[in-house]
C-alpha cells in the first residue's frame, strides 16, 4: 500500500508548540461583557490546538486546522472558574485533567457531579448538558477533545439556566452571547 511523504513545511504546519498557542478569539475584545459573565461561559483561558475550518461560535484561531472532525483545546482556570452548563448535541467531549483538579458537574441542571484529579478523564455523550469549575487552590489545567463529524462543530446549546446567570451578573447580556451563535435552548421540548 502506497504511503504519503510529509514535507518539512507539512510537518511545521501540523505541530503545536505549546509556547506559541493562542487564546481562542472568542470575546477576546468584547468590553460589553464583564469578565464575570465571560468566564460562566468559556474556559478564563482556552488555547486551541485543532480545530477544523467550520462554523463554531467559540473562534476560528488554532495551530493546527484539519484532523477529520477532531477538536483539541487546553484549557487553564484559575480556582473557582470553569464554564458553566452546555451541551454538544451531536459530538463527545471528552476531559483529561494535566495538571490540578476539576469537579464536572453533568444534567440540565448539574444535579450529577464527579471529582477528577490530575491524569483523570470523564467522556461525556452527545446531548448531555456538562459543565466544570476548577476545584484546587492553583491554576487547574485540562485538555479537552472533542469528536464526531467534521461540521458539527457549531452544535453546542446552554440550557435556560445559564440564561439566568448571565442576566444576574449582567442584565442584558444575553444577546451578546446569542450573537456569537450561542442558545439558551439545551433541554427545552418542543
Amino acid at each position: 500500500m502506497k504511503t504519503t511523504q510529509m514535507t518539512a513545511a507539512e510537518i511545521a504546519a501540523r505541530t503545536a508548540r505549546f509556547d506559541a498557542l493562542q487564546p481562542m478569539s472568542t470575546m477576546k475584545d468584547n468590553d460589553r461583557v464583564v469578565q464575570a459573565a465571560k468566564d460562566i461561559i468559556f474556559a478564563r483561558k482556552l488555547m486551541p490546538i485543532v480545530l477544523e475550518r467550520t462554523k463554531n461560535p467559540f473562534g476560528d484561531t488554532a495551530a493546527i486546522f484539519g484532523a477529520g472532525g477532531l477538536t483539541m483545546n487546553i484549557s487553564v482556570c484559575p480556582p473557582g472558574q470553569g464554564p458553566g452548563l452546555h451541551c454538544h448535541h451531536n459530538t463527545y467531549e471528552t476531559f483529561f485533567v494535566l495538571e490540578g483538579a476539576f469537579e464536572f458537574y453533568v444534567g440540565d441542571r448539574g444535579e450529577e457531579r464527579v471529582r477528577l484529579n490530575q491524569w483523570d478523564t470523564f467522556s461525556c455523550l452527545p446531548g448531555v448538558c456538562r459543565g466544570f469549575v476548577n476545584v484546587a487552590d492553583r491554576d487547574s489545567v485540562l485538555l479537552t477533545v472533542i469528536t464526531g463529524d467534521v461540521h458539527a462543530r457549531d452544535d453546542v446549546t446552554l440550557p435556560p439556566v445559564m440564561a439566568e446567570r448571565l442576566e444576574a451578573i449582567q442584565p442584558g447580556v444575553v444577546p451578546e452571547f446569542e450573537a456569537l451563535g450561542l442558545a439558551f435552548t439545551a433541554g427545552i421540548v418542543k
